[in-house]
């Protein structure tokens, strides 16, 4: 009995010391708002939206939550991996996810995905009899969804799109890059390698399609199942065919494979990734030491690679490598960030959480965020894209330079001019 008596004072002490170290966390009195967040964690377009949710959340948490009404109220971020992204899983397994979200986890908004575009469709008539607020942020590029909310307004009113869709990618964005490409190095034959999924099917066939049109030697596309190693055949064709630019759309991570191909067999094409996972990330340099260089990558919006698109860009940069030790590492990752943001502006406008309240707020959203102004179409609920950031949702395509990402397009934001390699260097114009 004595010997703790004795001890007290010393537990006191720690105890207090402990009390007085510990960091603080906010005290909520009210309900966490819940954001589901339907994600293929095991990918990219997975990961990079669920981390850009979490920082945005934790931001917004740590600057005492969203008003609602007369109350704060933290975020809650509860993530599923619906798997969509891998090879074979089927699209029910994202549905299921979809459905978990809303009746176990209780989700108020559907944030991020299904990330494949087919699960993304399928996944539209659940979220919209469950009248919840749903934002599309990263994989998902398919036209059709807001073409589907355009046709069927009253059914599908509570679903948007904050990032880009193909469409605009490839006519506002792909297209006029290609022309500028083509016109400073005299460039005007083209071979065309996607991935086996609708998004990258549609925006090849597109691609070739408008570039025939416009007098450019189109040679017949290769299609890739999802997970292919070998793209040898191909670059042979390319290099046979004397192709001189390699235009790829795939979201798988073996990209970085093909890329490795390329270089070691010296195509002499410009490799221009409408859509090519591996190459978006920072990492991409050292994991195919410097093979990668002159690759171009489109990845969707500003902010997903460094630039200073707006004043909120190198802010949301900085503090994405601060927390996760990386820069931005690329499609999904700055609109999924937005994404939050967003739905707190529709929030505090609304005052409420009441389903139609907030769609009447989301349509009215006018916010400048890391990528420019967001504003979505009152027809099809998808963001507004633009070549100029303060006019709308601006893009980024971006080329692998000394070990950099260096934004080339649009010109608006642009750090850097468009380079060929070295074995390509005879076909620039004089």
């Amino acid at each position: 009995m004595r010997k703790m008596t004795a001890r007290w004072p010393l537990i006191l002490a720690l105890m207090v010391g402990v009390c007085l170290t510990a960091p603080s966390a906010p005290a909520w009195a009210a309900d966490p708002i819940v954001l589901g967040c339907p994600l293929s964690t095991a990918f990219l377009y997975g990961w990079d939206a669920e981390r850009g949710i979490r920082l945005a959340a934790e931001e917004i948490n740590a600057q005492g939550g969203v008003k609602v009404g007369n109350e704060k109220r933290p975020l809650a971020v509860e993530v599923i991996d619906t798997r969509d992204l891998e090879p074979g899983v089927p699209v029910s397994e994202a549905l299921l996810g979809v459905e978990k979200l809303l009746l176990e986890k209780k989700a108020d908004f559907i944030v991020g995905g299904p990330v494949r575009s087919e699960a993304a469709l399928a996944a539209m008539p659940i979220i919209a009899k469950a009248q919840k607020i749903s934002i599309l942020t990263s994989g998902s590029l398919t036209p059709k969804y807001s073409e589907m909310v355009g046709q069927q307004p009253d059914k599908f009113k509570y679903l948007f799109r904050i990032s880009g869709e193909s469409k605009w990618m490839v006519t506002g964005e792909i297209i006029p890059c290609l022309e500028e490409i083509g016109k400073k190095y005299n460039l005007d034959r083209l071979a065309i390698m996607v991935q086996d999924v609708a998004h990258a099917r549609a925006g090849g066939a597109i691609i070739a399609k408008v570039m025939a049109g416009k007098g450019w030697k189109v040679l017949d596309p290769e299609v890739y199942p999802t997970g292919a190693t070998d793209f040898s055949m191909g670059l042979v064709k390319a290099k046979n065919e004397k192709a001189q630019v390699l235009l790829i759309w795939m979201d798988m991570p073996e990209t970085s494979i093909l890329l490795k191909q390329w270089n070691d067999m010296k195509v002499p094409a410009l490799p221009f990734g409408s859509i090519i996972a591996a190459a978006e990330q920072p990492g991409f340099w050292a994991a195919t030491e410097g093979k990668g260089e002159f690759c171009l990558a489109n990845v969707v919006n500003a902010g997903n690679a460094p630039s200073q698109a707006t004043p909120w860009t190198m802010k949301f940069v900085d503090a994405y490598q601060k927390k996760y030790g990386l820069e931005p590492e690329g499609y999904g990752t700055s609109s999924s960030y937005m994404a939050v943001y967003v739905i707190k502006d529709a929030i505090e406008r609304a005052g409420s959480l009441d389903p139609e309240k907030l769609v009447a707020a989301m349509k009215a959203t006018d916010l400048m965020g890391v990528y420019g102004r967001i504003k979505f179409d009152p027809q099809t609920n998808q963001v507004i894209p633009s070549l100029d950031p303060n006019e709308g949702a601006v893009g980024t395509i971006f080329q692998w330079q000394a070990g950099k990402r260096v934004v080339v397009f649009p010109p608006k934001i642009a750090t850097g001019q468009i380079l060929l390699p070295p074995w390509m260097t005879a076909g620039e114009k004089k």
